[in-house]
């Protein structure tokens, strides 16, 4: 059974904790936060062992009646590996505290690809971080996540000779208050291509892609246009059973009517889904479209869990000889990852323009 640390209890660590605490062969050691806020009472609420990740900061946490297990040294050295899913730099400056215990650990997107050994993504080179020495090892970005996901067996089926993406960008996550545009459409980066293209070259280092980004003030998801040029012709339908054929990718079914992120999130939370979580890719079907070689199509990522699953699969690669299929079906199976045929069983009723309303409405 792995002991799994998870340093940083947010958006992205608290999700970690539950997937990890959902896997049968990995335990969370416990947990670190720097303030006792409503999230440390909830990872203490929840049986994970809580620890400061300051040693000051212990007399805040017993002042909030948090029972505090230890500090940040005591979860690294009670972990097999530590998951770190700090504000983006702190994980680069925790490093040295992993390396002294001389245990693994994982990064998220947010912090610079030289923060670790290796990026990861689960589709797109699993056995490579597997098979080599990586201790110390960065889960690529939502975004990231994202394009690897289709852009990788879109390239075993056909061959890419170039991908084009332009991410709209939610401004801040639900839970971000101080995030913005407020009321505005921001270029974000005003330069191309924005960091994602170079991002994905991390896991797909041979891929030709460029990418843009705007910000909009929004945080529910990401939307991605996609366009790819592919070596080969395929039509429509064949690219829509290449894509539908992956277990994180879901192709949004043109009778959900499904108008955008905000139906999503209440397909999800329709579908029982924890916290309204989408840990797919959601590709709307009736988008995939071909002209030649030029494939288009758009997908929605949700920000704040689509990393989850590939961090646990980052940990067996690191610390086990699972394959990578296995290791994908264990963490989709215990997370239920994947639509399956519940969500034909819609509780919601749609108008005519597809606008999901109650049914009490």
């Amino acid at each position: 059974m792995l002991r799994v640390g998870v340093n940083g209890y947010g958006t992205i660590g608290k999700r970690v904790a539950d997937a990890v605490a959902a896997q049968p062969d990995m335990e969370v050691a416990g947990v670190a936060k720097t303030t006792p806020n409503f999230e440390a009472e909830a990872a203490h609420r929840r049986g994970y062992p809580v620890h400061a990740a300051r040693e000051d900061g212990r007399p805040a946490f017993a002042d909030a009646g948090i029972p505090v297990a230890g500090d940040l040294d005591d979860l690294v050295a009670a972990s097999d590996i530590v998951v770190d899913c700090t504000p983006a730099g702190v994980g680069a400056e925790n490093r040295a505290v992993y390396e002294a215990h001389d245990t693994p650990a994982l990064y998220q997107g947010g912090e610079d690809a030289d923060v670790a050994d290796a990026s990861f993504n689960a589709r797109a080179n699993y056995d490579e971080v597997a098979s080599g020495d990586a201790d110390h090892v960065r889960v690529v970005s939502c975004n990231t996540t994202g394009l690897s996901r289709v852009l990788t067996p879109l390239e075993e089926a056909y061959g890419i000779e170039k991908a084009r993406a332009t991410l709209v960008r939610r401004g801040g996550d639900p839970s971000q208050p101080d995030r913005g545009p407020i009321n505005d459409i921001l270029p974000d980066p005003i330069t191309v291509p924005s960091h994602h293209g170079p991002d994905v070259n991390t896991v797909l280092p041979e891929l030709a892609i460029d990418t843009m980004g705007v910000t909009v003030p929004a945080t529910l998801m990401h939307l991605h246009t996609v366009n790819v040029t592919l070596e080969t012709e395929a039509d429509a339908a064949a690219v829509k059973e290449t894509l539908g054929g992956e277990s994180r990718v879901f192709m949004v079914p043109g009778d959900a009517r499904v108008a955008g992120p905000a139906h999503l999130k209440e397909y999800a939370q329709d579908a029982g889904r924890p916290r309204g979580d989408l840990w797919e890719n959601c590709v709307w079907s009736e988008s995939v479209s071909v002209e030649g070689r030029d494939l288009y199509f758009f997908q929605a990522i949700h920000q704040e869990s689509d990393v989850v699953p590939e961090n646990i699969d980052a940990i067996r690669a690191v610390c086990t000889e699972t394959e990578a299929a296995e290791s994908v079906v264990e963490t989709n199976r215990a997370l239920g990852v994947g639509f399956g045929d519940e969500t034909d069983e819609r509780s919601a009723v749609t108008d005519g323009e597809g606008v999901t309303a109650s049914a009490d409405d």
